[in-house]
């Protein structure tokens, strides 16, 4: 269990602060907000591919308290398990919005100012997060899970309009963050009830529509 809690923790900060960083970097280098994007939405998409590549085999990668709801509703993980899973993924996004900060010399303790809130954007949060869900679901088992989970979110990055946050550590992360990564405090609950509603709503479909083997809790080959 201290070793899963420890993947999860370690690989969700390594995704936060590769989210804030590439945008950070970004934002040194171009005044260009369409590349600022590209360059963000390519650094994030690349990283989450390699680091469900490296973490798969000791937690299984989540990453993401909504993709641990999901596995915890298809009883591929206990109650007790997910809610641990989910406390060393908030705290490692947390930690991975610090790491970042220090790397360029920000402030490291800072608030979002970036507004998100709006029905586009819940919207956009409830089908960033139901294809996150549904890519999981359909490469559940493939070795190939990796590559789509990635291509995925550097996709909706630029399809929906909330940028595809689609993860409740992360847009809780990205509260600590004054970057254009960054979201507002109180545009926070929003997104994460959106995000979690999404996934009590897809998990039962996606076992309808895959079959009972969905999210089959096992490390791909």
């Amino acid at each position: 269990m201290k070793r899963e809690l420890a993947a999860e923790a370690l690989g969700t900060m390594l995704l936060v602060a590769g989210v804030i960083g590439s945008g950070i970097m970004a934002q040194s280098l171009t005044g260009d907000v369409a590349l600022e994007l590209l360059c963000n939405a390519i650094a994030t998409g690349a990283l989450l591919t390699v680091l469900i590549l490296i973490f798969a085999p000791i937690s299984g990668a989540h990453f993401n308290p909504a993709v641990t709801l999901a596995f915890a509703l298809k009883r591929q993980i206990g109650a007790g398990k997910a809610l641990l899973y989910a406390s060393a993924q908030i705290a490692g996004g947390v930690l991975g919005t610090f790491a970042a900060h220090a790397m360029f010399a920000m402030k490291i303790v800072a608030v979002g100012a970036t507004a998100r809130s709006g029905l586009n954007l819940w919207i956009a949060e409830a089908i960033a997060t139901a294809g996150l869900l549904l890519t999981i679901f359909g490469c559940s088992g493939r070795r190939e899970v990796a590559a789509a989970v990635g291509l995925y979110i550097t996709a909706a990055y630029w399809f929906t309009a909330s940028t595809s946050f689609a993860n409740p550590a992360v847009t809780i992360a990205r509260a600590f963050t004054p970057s254009f990564a960054g979201i507002r405090p109180q545009d926070i609950a929003p997104f994460v009830a959106v995000q979690l509603a999404t996934a009590l709503v897809i998990t039962p479909f996606a076992a309808w529509v895959f079959g009972p083997g969905a999210i089959s809790g096992e490390t791909p080959p």
